[in-house]
């Protein structure tokens, strides 16, 4: 908005309180919280337990009743009561998964190495026909070079 626009005030004008009623307020509070106690302080009431498990409510929580059930109301615990070892969360599906996958695939390397997969197996039948291989081609090196000796 440009400046100088003398219609750009909205709102009413600020009224403040006279300091002789915020006196009389806090006097009244006072009291009231001087009363307050005498009466919680009789061995028939037993109000005094009640009004330490609920908290203060703040702003217009003690006007309205919220009914949400996402809201949890937080409890001071006793030391008696705390649990040192708490009991160890369920793990979700993709965690529990990812944990047997990983079982799985320890599981199959000791196999592997001890020869009982297919896979395993299947090298190993490899290797040996690779191994055969260079036998035969090292004997036949071996009697080539017998050869050319003989003829030199």
């Amino acid at each position: 908005m440009p400046r100088g626009n003398k219609r750009s005030h909205k709102g009413r004008a600020k009224q403040f309180t006279n300091p002789d009623e915020i006196d009389a307020q806090m006097k009244a509070e006072k009291e009231k919280a001087k009363d307050l106690p005498e009466n919680a302080s009789d061995p028939d009431s037993d109000d005094s337990s009640e009004d330490d498990s609920e908290p203060k409510k703040k702003g217009v929580e003690g006007l309205i009743e919220i009914e949400n059930p996402n809201r949890i109301a937080q409890k001071n615990k006793k030391i008696t009561d705390v649990d040192l070892n708490p009991p160890t969360r369920e793990l979700s599906r993709r965690e529990r998964e990812e944990i047997e996958k990983q079982q799985a695939r320890e599981r199959y390397m000791k196999l592997h190495l001890e020869g009982k997969t297919e896979q395993a197996r299947a090298d190993l039948a490899r290797l040996a026909i690779i191994r055969k291989q260079r036998e035969d081609a090292a004997k036949k090196r071996e009697s080539d070079k017998k050869v050319k000796e003989t003829k030199a």
